[in-house]
């Protein structure tokens, strides 16, 4: 059981680590996203998925050893969380302490992690609007009605208000 409760505590510190730099690459993502540069974000993004990756891996490690002192302890493993096992440590302070530890910064980690991707979504969302609000100016501009002008036949002769260029105009 010793050996199980180290080895968890040794991924749940790795899996913490991970979420640290996810942390920190969801923070420089942040300016990028308010700049609008899609290069640097997708290079951010790519960098992103390795760490994904590997926390994945973790999870699973993870989700191994809680089997296993489930098994140990004769729990569901479904049920069974790591405040329970920190309750369970009493007799052991240094192992508690260590459980403690890590449990405490792993979930300020992924709380911080989970307020600057909420934030990262939030500022997409405005961009997305932005370029949607961009998009229908350009469309209203181009569909704008014509003058009231006619020829001696009483046929229209009116101009196009606004812009009579078709088109997405990619320098504008």
């Amino acid at each position: 059981m010793a050996s199980l409760m180290e080895e968890l505590i040794a991924v749940l510190e790795k899996e913490e680590t991970e979420y640290s730099k996810l942390l920190k690459f969801s923070e420089e993502k942040t300016p990028v996203i308010v700049e609008g540069d899609i290069e640097k974000l997708q290079k951010i993004t790519d960098e992103e998925q390795i760490i994904v990756d590997n926390v994945a891996a973790l999870d699973i490690k993870r989700a191994e050893i809680m089997t296993d002192i489930a098994n140990v302890i004769n729990k569901d493993v479904n049920t069974l969380k790591l405040s329970f096992l920190i309750d369970m440590l009493k007799g052991r302070p240094k192992e508690q302490q260590a459980l403690t530890k890590v449990y405490d910064a792993l979930k300020r980690t992924v709380g911080n992690l989970r307020n600057v991707n909420t934030q990262n979504q939030v500022l997409i969302k405005q961009q997305l609007d932005m370029i949607d609000f961009n998009i229908s100016l350009n469309k209203a501009m181009r569909e704008a009605p014509e003058t009231g002008n006619y020829t001696k036949n009483a046929g229209i002769a009116g101009n196009v208000i606004g812009s009579t260029r078709g088109g997405f105009d990619a320098k504008q």
